[in-house]
This record gives structure tokens, C-alpha cells and sequence, in this order.
């Protein structure tokens, strides 16, 4: 079977695994749901994720030890894992030999041509690892192991990526310097900590995120098999643009995102360009036909001085060449090999650039004085600071999420929370179910550590620290039916799911019309005059007849006369009394000290758009300095 082929088995295994996982994401016990399925495995074989996760956090979450046997195998075979287990890479595979179909020789060798922009993804990779370790010092300084090696590891790609040969002191002055100049940054500046920004471009959340909130919600929307009803997605419109843009790129430049962009692509190729098996030609000098160079997917240039960084290991140059004078083998190309075409001052910038973020970023308050009690994280999220050092941005929760509340967070929260999770209460079937706990057990990093159902609803062990809040819930009494406009309403004391519930209300009469005069009356129906009345408008059940002090319970009524259901102080009023209707109103007040921020009250509210009850992360949980009581505050 030609090598070729097995590649594009490989990558089409693969791929249909990767959107199987993405399927059964969903809750349930049947074959295609959630019943033990790896759904998170290709995310833990990411090596990036794994590296800028153990950087930023300190410490690296079980699954993510994956991503240490794809850094081992590529220093064994290259860049294996992109040409042959990536399924972002086999889509940009395949829409690149779409674009490249029926293109004359020379015009496929000018697009698979090394360009300078390649650069950029050496730029990227620098960055998002010095984000990650922006406050890696300050860690060393406290002896954290995991750190230490952490930052060895960033050492060490500092110095391949920027290692040209001659060196000498100009080099080993300049390493010295960008990490002199990084100690004291992390140990005096006013830090925000470190921010696990990769995933904003890291291939496999950046695919994952896609296909979970764009791809799938819209195949499923005729089908109607992951979820009852369609799935919305706030911000939507930005992912799949950053998704198809990157897909519809290729038909100019083939594996055009592996090529300028990926991050992990760049990680994979520095430490792949010495690999033990490698592609290369067997001979200095061939016949020059450059078929190797027109269908090479990385721009690795194997007809000349080979660049192995670039390789993917597609293998065409050794299907296609009519000389056989391409092998894969444990010795060096004989046409010559050609370094990274690295800037050093470009990947310097990019790792200085990245280790400036987070504390730059952090002078907007977000997490201090600035924070945003928009900013709603599931149930189990761990405290802002270190959910920022954890969460990939892959979806998963999102997915996973019956209710359909968990949405990617916009650019209104800042590039450090982009399309992390957040809680959109109006926008799914219903708020947080007391009685899921699903995003806990999917996320892969343990930005949503794993809870389990007596702790969030605080029962059993956990009785004494009581339920898991995600927030509180507060009343807008300008907008609220009750308080505002007189009208009857109690949908949100009736929705809350707390027992006892956190939503109580207190009885209120309002006089919403006077001026009637009493008329003849027969049995329970009374004559009125005074106001032509609306017939039936007064039938709810809420509305009272008032003659003095007494009141009498509307039924229902016509133009100029009312049927009353009298109570036991009710008399028949004389002729010609004034009367005046009241509202019995049941006002609703919110108890902090019961309101867990579950949102379902928002969610049910009829006040459509900005609703006249809305929870805001005060009282979180997961933030103690955001609470509004003190302790041992409340009814009990």
C-alpha cells in the first residue's frame, strides 16, 4: 500500500474520531451520548496545552500528560502528529488539495514556495508560552517544582528558536538579559499572574470550540439528535469566521494555518528538526522535476535544502518522486538542510510581548477593583485568577451543557476571558439545573474542577458550607411587573428551585381604579357606573372590589356590572357609594443568604429582553471577596 495512502487513512481515522468525540459529548446513557467516551483525548494530546497549562497553573491536570508522548514521538519520527493525528490539520489538508487541484506544475511550486511569514508562528508560540509564564519567577522564588521544569522547558525553546550558529557572547548576553529583564518583571511588576492564552489559536480547542458551538448546532438543527431544540451561541458569528477563514485560506496557500499560524505546528517543528527518522533526499543532485516541491503540504522545500521544522510528514514527496531519490531515514538529508528562518529579535518580541500581557492587561481591574459581575462561571470553577491560568477555550462545557446556558464569553470581557465560559441566563432552555453537574466532569483542565451533586447542592458532607453559588440573584423593581407597573406576577418565586425558596414575596394592595359608584345588586353580581369597563379585564383573580375597607374578589366582569366573590366582612354597598378596584400584588424580594445565581428565575421572567430580575456574580462561591454577607448572616 503506497504511503500516501496510509496517511490519508491515518487522517481520516482520526478526524471522524475527533467528530465522533464531539457528538457524544452529549448527557446521556445511549451509544452516541456521554457514557465513558475519551471526549477529551484529543485536547490532552495537544503538547501546548499541556506545556502552557503546566506554566501558567504550576501544575499539570491528569489527561494533559498525553501531550508528553507526542513531544517524546516527534523527537523520534517529526511532526507526525500534524500530518497524520490532527483533525484541524487533515481539514486544512483536504481543502488545500481542493484548491490545488488542476494547477500547472510551476504554479503549485510557487505556492508551496518557503515564504517569510512562516515566521509568525514562531512569533505566536513565543508569546502565548510567555503569557503562560509571565509570573513563573515569582513561582520559582516559592519552589515550585513544576514550575522550575516548566520553565526550563521555556528556556530551552528560547534558546533553539533563537540559536543561530555563531553565538558567542553577543548570544549568551542576550539570553542573560531577556531573563534578567523577566525575573525582575515577574518579581517587582504589578503582576496579574499568568493567563493561558493558547487556545485562542491553539489548533485543537481552536477545532474543538468551532465544531462544538458552529458546526454541529447547525447539522443538528433539521435532525434535532444532540438536542431537543436548536442551540444558540452568543459570539458565534466570530468563531465561525476565525474557523472558515482559516479553512478558505488554504485554497491560496495550502495548510495555510500550519504554515503562518499554529502555535503547537511551531512548537512541534523546533523540537522535530533534529528528529531521529526524518525525511530527506538519498542523493545531493536529482533530476530537478520538483514534482516533491509541488505537492509538499508544509513548504519544507525537499527538492532543495530541505527544512525540516516545516516538514508534516505528508509523505508526497516520496509517493510522488520518479527517481525514488527521497527516503525516510535516520540520516540527515544529502541535498542539505536548512534552520528555522527565525528572527531573533521577532520570537524575543513575541516572548517579551507575552510576558507583558497579562500584568498590561490586568490594569483594567478585571481581577480586582474592575472585576465584572457579568462575568458568571459555572458550578466548580475555581477562583478567576486561576480559572484564567486553566481554561482552554476548547467548548466542552459549552457542549456538554443541557441547557444550552453555558455560551463563550465576547470581547466585551477582554481578551483574557474570550470565549471562555461564562453563564448567558437568557439564552438556553433554562438556567443552571440544580441537579447537573456535567460541565465539571468534561472540562480537561480542571479550570471547572469535578464536583460532585451532594456539593453543589450542599447536602451530605457538605451540609455546613451549604449549596455552591454561582452568584445572586438581584430584583430591578423599574422593570418588574409588580413593582413597577401594579401588575400580578410571581413567576420567578414560583421557578426558584431553592427549598426553602430564596425568592419570598409580600403582599401589596394598589388602587388601580376609582371613581365607580355602586348599583342595584342580585346574588353575587353588582351593577356599577362611573367607567365603562373593559369586559373580562378585571377576571384574573387579583383584582378586588373595594367599598371602605372592605374588599370583595372580583370573578369576572362586563361593561357596567361585576360578579364578586365576597368575603366574610363584605356588605352589599348602598346605591350611589363610591368604590375603587384594587390589585392584590405579591411582590418579590430575594434572600442572599438561599440564592444560589442557578438564573432560572432571569430565564422565566416575562419581561422579555433585559429582564426585571437578573444575577450578577455577587456572592459567588468561588469568590469570597465578592461576598454580600457576613458570615453567619441570614435566616439560616
Amino acid at each position: 500500500m503506497r504511503i500516501v495512502t496510509v496517511r490519508r487513512i491515518s487522517q481520516g481515522f482520526f478526524l471522524a474520531l475527533f467528530l465522533w468525540f464531539c457528538l457524544v459529548a452529549t448527557v446521556g446513557e445511549r451509544l452516541w451520548q456521554l457514557r465513558g467516551w475519551p471526549v477529551n483525548w484529543f485536547l490532552e494530546l495537544d503538547p501546548l496545552t499541556g506545556l502552557t497549562s503546566l506554566m501558567a497553573a504550576g501544575s499539570l491536570y491528569a489527561g494533559l500528560w498525553w501531550g508528553a508522548a507526542v513531544l517524546a514521538l516527534t523527537l523520534v519520527a517529526g511532526r507526525f502528529f500534524c500530518g497524520w493525528v490532527c483533525p484541524f490539520g487533515a481539514m486544512h489538508h483536504f481543502v488545500g488539495w481542493l484548491g490545488a487541484r488542476n494547477k500547472p506544475l510551476k504554479e503549485r511550486v510557487q505556492r508551496n514556495a518557503p515564504h517569510p511569514a512562516q515566521q509568525i508562528k514562531y512569533f505566536l508560540l513565543a508569546f502565548f508560552l510567555g503569557a503562560a509564564a509571565s509570573d513563573l519567577a515569582a513561582r520559582l522564588a516559592m519552589g515550585q517544582v513544576a514550575a522550575a521544569l516548566a520553565g526550563a522547558l521555556v528556556l530551552g525553546l528560547v534558546l533553539l528558536a533563537t540559536r543561530k550558529g555563531q553565538g558567542g557572547r553577543a548570544y549568551a548576553l542576550a539570553v542573560g538579559l531577556v531573563l534578567a529583564v523577566w525575573v525582575a518583571w515577574s518579581l517587582l511588576a504589578p503582576s496579574g499572574g499568568a493567563w493561558l492564552l493558547a487556545g485562542l489559536l491553539d489548533p485543537i480547542p481552536l477545532v474543538s470550540r468551532s465544531v462544538n458551538l458552529v458546526l454541529l448546532p447547525l447539522a443538528d438543527a433539521p435532525a434535532r439528535v444532540a438536542w431537543p431544540g436548536p442551540r444558540f451561541y452568543q459570539g458565534a458569528g466570530l468563531i465561525a469566521a476565525v474557523f472558515f477563514a482559516t479553512l478558505l485560506l488554504n485554497l491560496w496557500r495550502p495548510r495555510f494555518f500550519c504554515r503562518f499560524v499554529c502555535p503547537t505546528g511551531a512548537l512541534l517543528g523546533l523540537l522535530g528538526r533534529h528528529a531521529l527518522w526524518r525525511v530527506g533526499k538519498t542523493q545531493a543532485r536529482c533530476g530537478a522535476c520538483m514534482s516533491c516541491d509541488a505537492s509538499c503540504s508544509g513548504a519544507a522545500r525537499p527538492a532543495g535544502r530541505l527544512r525540516p521544522a516545516e516538514c508534516v510528514l505528508c509523505m508526497n514527496c516520496l509517493d510522488g518522486c520518479p527517481e525514488e531519490a527521497v527516503t525516510y531515514a535516520t540520516k540527515p538529508s544529502l541535498g542539505g538542510e536548512a534552520a528555522p528562518d527565525l528572527s531573533r529579535r521577532r520570537v524575543l518580541a513575541g516572548l517579551g510581548l507575552g510576558l507583558a500581557a497579562p500584568p498590561i492587561l490586568s490594569l483594567s481591574g478585571v481581577l480586582g477593583p474592575g472585576w465584572n459581575p457579568a462575568l458568571i462561571r459555572p458550578p466548580g470553577s475555581l477562583p478567576e485568577s486561576e480559572f484564567l491560568r486553566r481554561c482552554l477555550r476548547c467548548g466542552q462545557c459549552m457542549r456538554v451543557c443541557p441547557t444550552g446556558v453555558l455560551q463563550p464569553a465576547g470581547p466585551s470581557f477582554g481578551l483574557e476571558g474570550l470565549w471562555t465560559p461564562v453563564l448567558g441566563m437568557t439564552i438556553g432552555t433554562s438556567g443552571c439545573q440544580p441537579r447537573c453537574i456535567a460541565c465539571a466532569h468534561v472540562c480537561p483542565s480542571a479550570a471547572i474542577r469535578p464536583i460532585t451533586l451532594d456539593e453543589k447542592l450542599g447536602k451530605g458532607e457538605y451540609a455546613a458550607q451549604g449549596p455552591i453559588r454561582l452568584g445572586c440573584a438581584f430584583l430591578d423593581r423599574g422593570r418588574c411587573l409588580p413593582w413597577a407597573m401594579d401588575r400580578p406576577c410571581i413567576v420567578c418565586q414560583e421557578n426558584c428551585p431553592v427549598s426553602p425558596k430564596a425568592i419570598f414575596t409580600r403582599l401589596a394592595w394598589e388602587t388601580v381604579l376609582g371613581g365607580l359608584k355602586a348599583g342595584p345588586s342580585s346574588g353575587g353580581e353588582l351593577a356599577v357606573s362611573g367607567k365603562a369597563l373593559k369586559p373580562d379585564a378585571l377576571a384574573s383573580g387579583d383584582y378586588y372590589l373595594q367599598a371602605g375597607a372592605a374588599r370583595a374578589r372580583i370573578v369576572t366582569n362586563g361593561a357596567a356590572s361585576m360578579t364578586l366573590a365576597p368575603g366574610p366582612d363584605w356588605r352589599a354597598p348602598t346605591p350611589g357609594a363610591p368604590l375603587s378596584v384594587a390589585v392584590r400584588l405579591q411582590r418579590p424580594y430575594v434572600d442572599p443568604a438561599r440564592c444560589t445565581g442557578c438564573g432560572i428565575c432571569q430565564h422565566e421572567c416575562p419581561v422579555s429582553g433585559k429582564r426585571a430580575i437578573r444575577v450578577s456574580a455577587e456572592n459567588a462561591t468561588r469568590e469570597r471577596s465578592h461576598s454580600l454577607l457576613l458570615k453567619g448572616a441570614g435566616p439560616g
